[in-house]
């Protein structure tokens, strides 16, 4: 799992154009679709590296930073948005990849919390990881999940698979778009060249986070 997915997002809307709060997942995924609305795959060029938190999966460095890469006056407020949203689903893309070296090949994803109820954020992941995408018969994909590895610990069901097929039904099904994911492809070969570039600088940079302003 990566460490900043939706914080990221609300990093953004608190920090730099100090949006309103949103009250509920619902208004959350409702709020994501209005700001990038018009807006275009790959965000005219702009990337945006989520490790505000630092990383763990691929990369274990607590003193990773995040970062637009290709940022130019040209760029509007939707396309910072789209990037950071972009950004979040490379990062999970760089699991998937993971997955995929282990001999794990998923054929669909399932999405859960409140970007989830965002249909161009779905579509988003759709098309980076080249797979369809779902949603759960639940909000709380967390404590949903912990429930279920628990049913398979008591012995309500033998494998997680199994139990996975009894509780979890897929729901709003979106398909990827073949124009959007050649596009996607090559932006997230530059997405995934960048931390090794950078990962020197992050961590000097980290060593001045404590220096008083």
């Amino acid at each position: 799992a990566i460490l900043s997915g939706g914080s990221c997002l609300n990093w953004f809307f608190n920090q730099v154009i100090v949006e309103a709060k949103i009250s509920s997942q619902s208004n959350f995924g409702q709020f994501l679709s209005s700001k990038i609305a018009s807006t275009s795959a790959a965000s005219k060029g702009l990337l945006f590296l989520p490790y505000l938190g630092g990383e763990r999966t691929p990369y274990l460095d607590p003193q990773a930073r995040g970062a637009f890469i290709g940022l130019s006056f040209h760029h509007s407020q939707k396309d910072l948005v789209r990037a950071i949203m972009e950004g979040v689903i490379f990062a999970l893309r760089d699991c998937l990849e993971e997955f995929k070296k282990a001999g794990i090949k998923p054929s669909y994803v399932t999405a859960g919390g409140g970007g989830a109820r965002s249909k161009v954020w779905r579509q988003i992941q759709a098309d980076i990881f080249n797979l369809p995408v779902f949603t759960a018969n639940t909000e709380d994909s967390s404590a949903y999940g912990a429930s279920l590895i628990a049913a398979v610990g008591t012995g309500i069901f033998p494998t997680v698979e199994e139990a996975c097929q009894e509780w979890v039904k897929k729901e709003n099904e979106t398909v990827p778009n073949l124009q959007e994911v050649e596009t996607y492809e090559k932006t997230y070969q530059i997405y995934h060249s960048l931390y090794p570039k950078l990962k020197e600088d992050f961590h000097t940079l980290s060593g001045l986070d404590n220096i008083p302003s």
